[in-house]
This record gives structure tokens, sequence and C-alpha cells, in this order.
């Protein structure tokens, strides 16, 4: 019987698993998964952007393209541990894998697998063709994208549903981490145009088009239902937790990647839907993209500020430091599309501001992962008091 849910804990933050770890003899590798859980992968997520985010900046940097390219290979290598790693856990350590799923706060982060799966895909595409050529770029980007969008869309329905019928959430519990599961769709409808010039012409680039505008839609008003609820919990409760602090930035995922949806729709409808269909998204791209972003940027303020708050009062390191990047990483997307879409300068200056942003925070959440890794500290068993 699930019991009625407590004030959020570092284990809920997903820092920490709060549960026994049995010895698992002659495998030290299995013993070690055990406190791994799905809120890894938004370390995937948070590499994967740094090159298609970089890889479409509308600026010429001598070496960045290369680097980029070097970038989609680190988290394509980091994609392939962690589902190894992750698939251990399941097998070995089922009861700690339904215990997250029981688990409010670490349910959601089920979602980052599908967006680990787009992001990977996706820079496959932009970026990773030029290794490993264009035909192998598609068929791996069709492969992550299609496994990427039926687990977005499952758990789009799925942990939503536990959230309901299994878990008990008191008020004061609402959490940026329930974005997750919800906006995977949406990074399926901002990945998803890339694949729509290597279909057969007809209805099936109509037919992908037209479904990652439904997943869009599926996404955006998911959100619009979560955001009230994510707010009035900060207006009424006080500032999260100085370890969930941080996942106030994944706010600015549903926004700046919806941004990013609507200029690849823009960019991909000419010859593949009919007119006026066509000029319609590039007027969506302008029309709903400038406020949209513009709202971000203010979210992004307030974030910054209450994270600013948090680090004085001794906001300490951990995994939830990723939601730093990813969510940054679709404000520069948003804010290149805005770019290619308006030709405004101030766009291509935003697009590059954010990007200097992302590369630090980046750098930053994955150095500091590495020493955690290294010491065993993120992986360690929780402590008992």
């Amino acid at each position: 019987m699930v019991t009625a849910a407590q004030p959020l804990s570092a284990h809920q933050a997903g820092i920490v698993p709060d549960t026994k770890t049995p010895r698992v003899p002659g495998n030290r590798a299995v013993a070690a998964v055990r406190q791994l859980g799905p809120n890894w992968y938004a370390s995937v997520m948070g590499t994967a952007i740094v090159a298609t985010a970089g890889a479409g900046l509308p600026v010429d940097v001598p070496g960045l393209r290369t680097a980029c390219t070097v970038v989609w290979a680190l988290s394509l290598t980091l994609l392939v541990a962690l589902l190894t790693a992750r698939a251990l856990h399941w097998t070995y350590h089922r009861d700690q894998a339904r215990a997250h799923l029981l688990d409010p706060a670490m349910a959601p982060f089920y979602g980052c697998l599908s967006m680990a799966l787009l992001a990977v895909g996706g820079g496959t595409l932009l970026v990773g063709r030029e290794w490993i050529g264009t035909p192998a770029a598609v068929a791996v980007d069709t492969v992550l994208f299609t496994a990427g969008t039926l687990i977005g869309l499952v758990a789009a329905v799925a942990v939503p549903y536990l959230m309901v019928v299994r878990h008990r959430i008191e008020p004061g519990q609402a959490s940026p981490v329930w974005l997750l599961p919800i906006v995977a769709p949406m990074v399926s409808a901002a990945v998803g145009p890339l694949l729509v010039p290597h279909l057969p012409t007809g209805q099936p680039r109509e037919t992908l088009l037209l479904a990652c505008v439904a997943m869009f839609g599926i996404s955006l008003l998911a959100t619009f239902v979560m955001l009230p609820v994510i707010f009035a919990r900060l207006v009424t409760g006080g500032p999260l937790p100085l370890a969930l602090t941080p996942t106030l930035f994944l706010v600015l995922g549903p926004l700046g990647q919806s941004t990013t949806a609507v200029g690849k729709f823009a960019d991909a409808a000419p010859g593949v839907v009919p007119a006026p269909y066509d000029q319609g998204f590039a007027l969506l791209a302008v029309l709903y993209g400038v406020p949209v972003l513009g709202f971000a940027l203010l979210w992004l303020a307030l974030a910054v500020a209450m994270v600013v708050r948090a680090r004085r009062q001794g906001m300490g390191f951990a995994m939830t430091w990723w939601a730093f990047t990813f969510p940054v990483g679709t404000c520069v997307t948003g804010a290149e599309g805005l770019a290619r879409h308006t030709g405004l300068a101030a766009f291509e200056v935003l697009a590059v501001a954010l990007y200097v942003l992302l590369v630090t925070a980046w750098s930053v959440a994955a150095v500091r992962t590495a020493h955690g890794l290294i010491s065993g500290k993120l992986l360690a068993a929780p402590s008992r008091t």
C-alpha cells in the first residue's frame, strides 16, 4: 500500500534513492548500479543539446563544428553506457526500479529516457552524419526517434496515471520535475521534422510533420495544465528545498522546445503541406515563438535569482544541477529559429549569449558529476541516520 507522501527529501529530489543496498556476490558493477535512477539520463540530454545547439549558432567559429561533433559522440557513448547500466538495474534490482515508479518525485524522471534517445538521435542527423555519413545517420535517428517517441508517449500517460491512482501527493509537493514526462512529446515534435526530407514525397512526409504538430499540442496543453500548479506551489509554499532549486530551470524546457518546434515546422512545411498552410507555419514560428521565448527569459531571470539565493544558503552539488543544461539549450535552439525566420540580429546575439551560459553550466555539471562518480559519492547507498 502506498502511504501518504512526506515533504521532499534528497531521495525524492532524484539524488539518493532511499532503499537498502543488498550485497550482490561476485559482481561489483551490478551492485554499483543499484542507486542509478532514471534521472541520470538528464546528463545525456544535457550533453547532446550542447552539440545540437552549437551546430545551429548563427556565427562562424573556427573549430566549433568539430567540437560539437565530439560532444555528440560523447553523448552517444553516455547513452549506450546508461542504457546498459539501467538494463542491469532492472534485471538485478527490480525492487528498486519498482520503488522508483511508486515514488511521486522519481517517477517523472522516466520522461528523461525518451528525451535522451531523441536528443542523441537529433544530434546524429545534425552533426554526427559528418563522421558516419548521412545514410547511417538517418538510420540511427530513425531508430532513436521511433523508440524515444513511443517511450515518451507512454510516459506522458503512465506517469500522470500513477500520480492519480498510486501516488499520494500533498499540494505542497508540486515540483517542476512533474513537467518531465509531458515535455517528452514536445522533444519529438522538435526533432521529428529533421527526418521529413528523408521520407518519400507525398503523404509520408506530410503525415510525419502533422504527427509532430499533434505531439506539440499534446505537450503544450499538458504544460498549460501543469504550470499553474507549480507556480501556485511556489507562491503559497515558498522556495523549493535547496536540492530541488535547480529544477526551476525545467520550466524553460517546454517553452524553449516549443519555440524550437514551431521553427522546425516552418522549415519543413514548404513543399510538404499544401498552401496556404505552409505559410501559416512561418507565421506561427514568429507569432508564437517571440512571446513564448520572452516569457522564457522572464522565467530564466526568476530561476537564476532563486538559484543564487539557494547557493548562498548552502546548496551543494546534486544531479539536479543537470537541469541547468537541456532546458537552457532548448532556449538556444528556439532563439536560433527566430533568428532564421525574422533575420533580426537581436535573436542571433541572444542565441550566442544563451549558448555561452549553456556551455558553462554543462562544464560545471559534467566536472562535478565525474568527480562524484570517481569518489563514489553519487552512487553510494544513502546514509542511515
